[in-house]
């Protein structure tokens, strides 16, 4: 098992922490990448669909509401369930939709279960990707389909990058082509992908399109509250603002989707 610095660690919870206390978790892409996503899943109101690592609610109700889909989203983190399961109420489709604590690389579920799994932003911060992976495939039904939208390095990174992201977010992403080999060993067939170079303009545009303006109104209001009250936030924030050059610019983000071998 490899462990985690404790200020890794607790850079990480902030990070997190964070995003439940205000509502809003983030992956790349927004709005347009969880549509292409769904479209490259081909999910509809007859699909049965996993979502690992929900955050607070919006794809798993965003599909459920537009596809009429049943669907399970689970999250390691209580604050974030409890986040799903009032915006599910809010938005009408709480029948449609359950919401669980579960981990990632442990899934409560029998084999076989779904007709596809999908996450965002998920993998990338768990240390043994290819068990995640696996156990996507072992709930998903033979012919099933397991998909996921995640950040790539478009070059090489260096070392000061990695070292970054790993830091402050307790994250590591992959290549493109690691993230493709990733698939490909843990038994998927038929693999695709598309993958998307981002501005962090573009990025904006997208989040903000997902949520709204008024959930980042909340966001920086809770921002402030939280830069007033906690020292470990500021020491976080502080750290946080001292990324490496390259570290936006060597990123994009990829929709890697595989078929689940019949039995």
């Amino acid at each position: 098992m490899i462990l985690m610095k404790q200020d890794t660690l607790q850079n990480r919870d902030l990070y997190f922490g964070f995003q439940a206390s205000v509502g809003i978790t983030k992956h790349m892409g927004g709005l347009k990448a969880t549509k292409k996503l769904l479209e490259m899943c081909q999910v509809d109101k007859d699909k049965y669909v996993l979502e690992v690592g929900c955050g607070v609610g919006k794809s798993c109700c965003y599909l459920t509401e537009h596809y009429g889909c049943r669907a399970v989203g689970i999250d390691i983190s209580e604050k974030m369930i409890v986040c799903s399961k009032a915006r599910a109420k809010k938005k009408g489709v709480k029948k449609k939709v359950e919401f669980m604590i579960a981990d990632a690389q442990k899934l409560p579920f029998p084999d076989n279960t779904f007709d596809v799994v999908f996450c965002e932003s998920v993998i990338a911060f768990l240390k043994d990707k290819r068990k995640a992976v696996k156990e996507f495939i072992r709930v998903v039904k033979p012919g099933g389909l397991v998909a996921f939208n995640e950040v790539f390095w478009a070059e090489k990174p260096s070392s000061a990058l990695v070292e970054y992201g790993s830091r402050i977010m307790g994250v590591s992403f992959l290549l493109k082509e690691e993230w493709e080999r990733l698939l490909k060993k843990s038994g998927l067939k038929n693999l695709r992908s598309e993958v998307c170079k981002v501005s962090l303009f573009d990025q904006m545009v997208e989040q903000i399109k997902w949520f709204s303006f008024k959930d980042y109104f909340k966001t920086w209001k809770n921002l402030l509250s939280n830069l007033v009250k906690n020292p470990d936030y500021r020491k976080f924030v502080k750290e946080a603002l001292k990324y490496p050059r390259g570290f936006y610019s060597n990123m994009g983000y990829g929709i890697f989707v595989g078929v689940k071998k019949d039995i």
